[in-house]
This record gives structure tokens, sequence and C-alpha cells, in this order.
């Protein structure tokens, strides 16, 4: 049994962060386990806050797992501020594991999840340690200050991204217009993942779908390229059974290639 664990924040709603990465990781037939970086108050309609927990908390948790059961891969996403993003870097600085990076800095709804000056420790204490590194647009612009308004833009963001030390970088293009277009580089290699753009507004939890996707598909062996369009497919599908579950955006269907949604 292949082991993945992920870093991030716990969502209420139970459509991304922790929740969203476990599902993703059952319906690929790894281990899943987690380190509570941040707690949030979540639900459909948006965030209502969030706290993160104390450093030592977190570290305890990362010591326990990496100590004892071990990992095939790690993905972290929401760590809030400059403290955890140092602490999870340096427990991880090292390792032999495929690393997954999800730069989280902004919720499905606009609203914040990291500290305005978490973004440089991210950017110099994580951000170099990553196998793949998976931002959207927003994020792409917080990190490099390369703002994409259109496909041709996704090459230049993809240089700025890998100028900060990523061993690969996906470039999301979600946030644009017509098909969903990602990117996918290592300075050598590029690929471009395209799917159609599906009538669906219940997207919560994508990001971090995706990113635990790529993540087992590493821990399965797979190589980058491999990994990222098996978790390419597998989101799309997700993002196809969304559907909704409060007054705002619901979630995707992390539980669609079993024949038995999450809406049972």
């Amino acid at each position: 049994m292949k082991r993945v664990l992920t870093v991030a924040g716990s969502d209420s709603g139970g459509g991304a962060g922790i929740q969203a990465d476990l599902k993703t990781m059952l319906a690929h037939g790894v281990h899943g386990m987690s380190v509570v970086a941040a707690v949030t108050a979540q639900n459909s309609i948006g965030v209502q806050g969030y706290w993160e927990l104390p450093v030592e908390a977190v570290v305890a948790q990362l010591d326990s797992v990496l100590d004892d059961i071990g990992v095939d891969a790690v993905k972290t996403g929401m760590l809030a501020s400059p403290a955890l993003v140092r602490a999870v870097a340096d427990r991880l600085r090292g390792g032999t594991a495929p690393l997954v990076v999800d730069p989280v800095g902004v919720s499905k709804h606009g609203d914040p999840l990291l500290q305005a000056d978490a973004v440089e420790v991210l950017r110099r204490e994580l951000v170099p340690l990553a196998t793949v590194l998976t931002p959207n647009l927003p994020e792409v612009e917080q990190l490099t200050g390369v703002r994409v308004e259109d496909e041709a833009g996704l090459p230049r963001a993809a240089e700025a991204v890998l100028a900060l030390g990523p061993r690969w970088v996906l470039v999301k293009g979600g946030h644009l217009a017509g098909e969903a277009v990602d990117l996918l580089t290592d300075g050598t290699v590029t690929q471009v993942f395209r799917a159609p753009r599906l009538d669906n507004r219940h997207t919560h939890g994508t990001g971090c779908t995706l990113a635990s996707a790529i993540a087992s598909r590493l821990a399965l062996g797979d190589d980058v390229p491999s990994a990222v369009a098996a978790a390419k497919e597998y989101v799309t599908g997700a993002i196809r059974g969304g559907f909704a579950l409060g007054a705002g955006i619901g979630p995707v269907d992390h539980g669609w290639r079993q024949g038995s949604s999450e809406r049972g």
C-alpha cells in the first residue's frame, strides 16, 4: 500500500483542503495521511474564518508520520503563516519522496488563505523543494508578478515560476476563458493538457483534488507527465460530477469512478 501525506488546512464544508485530499487518495487506492496545519470555518458560500495551528503541533504531526509510517509522496496545501511554511519546509527538506506543492493563497470564493508576509517565505523556503508546483493564475501572479491574460501567456508564466526552483511546474489555466488548459514544464520538456470547459459551477476543491491526484500517481510510480495526465483526467471527471451543496459553489465528486458518488 502506497502512503501519501497531505499537509494542509481542514475544510469544515468537506469540499476542499484535507477532506478533498483524503477522498482523492482513497479514490486512487493509496493510504492517505494528514497533518492539519490550519482549521477553516468554511461552507459553499465562503470562508468565514481560519486559525493556524501552533507550529509545535504541526511539527509533532509530521514527526509522528515520517518517523514511523513513512511516505511515498507528500502534498502541501494551505499553510497560512510564515512560521508554518518555514517549519514544514524545514521538516521536509532532504526528503526523498516526491513533493507536490499547491501554493494555496486564495479560496475559490476569493477569501485569502495565506498571510501576505508568508508569500516570500513560501517562495524562498518551500517552492524550491517541490517536485511539482501547481499554481493557478492568481497564485502565479502572487509568486512572480506575472499576469496571464490568455493561453499565449502560459509559457512566460511557467518560465517565471521555474526560476523559483521547483523541478516541474504545472500552470493551471482554469481562470482563462475557453478550454481548461494547463501547461506542464521542467524547462526542457513541455506538455499542454486540455479539457473541455464543463457547464458546471460546482467546482469547489479542484486545486486540492488535482494536486492530491498528482501526488497519488507519483506514489504509485508514474513519472511526472504521466501523473499529471492521469490527475487531469480524474479531476475533469470529478468536475463533471460536481453537485449543489448549500447555497453557493458545491464540491466536485471525488467518488465518480467508483460508481457511487458522494451524493449516494
